[in-house]
């Protein structure tokens, strides 16, 4: 695999990953990636959520939690008041029920700044892969792989690459703002 594409995979597993750290940050409407991390401990070990439940969102303000077995309810409504999420599960027969309270402005601005927290952190990584790829480059020069031209078409490249990234951070971030933000 040459460098260029390393750098690229790379680039992405970061930027899928603040995919993932944003869809968990919640917002006033109900999102099962909410809660489909939270680990329960059942069974002697450590599961989460969505290894243990199917999770719904039937209506815009409430979560429904299947879970696959009935034993495994009264776990699953502890985890979820444990979390730390403001959020209250409630056991309905087979079924666990999490109603999704509105978010009030100050809270709202917490996850704001906390969600330009994680795109900053991103942006960091990318710098940090280039940083490396460059690294890699230049020392294919100094052993006599690559001449000095290969070095500044793959730098320049590796640049692109990474203005590229920052670029689709900086939107993702931006619409997970105007998510949170809406009431």
């Amino acid at each position: 695999m040459s460098i260029l594409d390393d750098t690229k995979q790379k680039m992405q597993q970061s930027y899928d990953h603040l995919g993932q750290e944003l869809r968990s940050l919640r917002t006033s409407r109900a999102n099962p990636s909410m809660i489909e991390g939270i680990k329960v401990e059942v069974y002697g070990t450590s599961m989460k959520i969505k290894e243990l439940a199917a999770i719904s969102a039937p209506e815009p303000r409430m979560l429904l939690i299947n879970p696959f077995d009935a034993q495994t309810s009264g776990p699953i409504v502890k985890a979820i008041d444990k979390a730390n999420l403001n959020l209250q599960a409630i056991a309905d027969g087979n079924q666990i029920r999490v109603p999704i309270p509105s978010l009030t402005e100050d809270v709202r601005k917490t996850l704001v700044k906390e969600a330009k927290k994680k795109g900053e952190d991103a942006k960091i990584s990318i710098r940090e892969i280039r940083r490396k790829s460059n690294e890699l480059v230049k020392k294919q020069k100094s052993d006599g792989e690559i001449t000095e031209d290969d070095v500044k078409r793959a730098e320049k490249q590796i640049q692109e690459l990474t203005n590229e990234k920052c670029t689709s951070i900086d939107k993702l971030v931006s619409e997970k703002e105007k998510d949170l933000m809406e009431v």
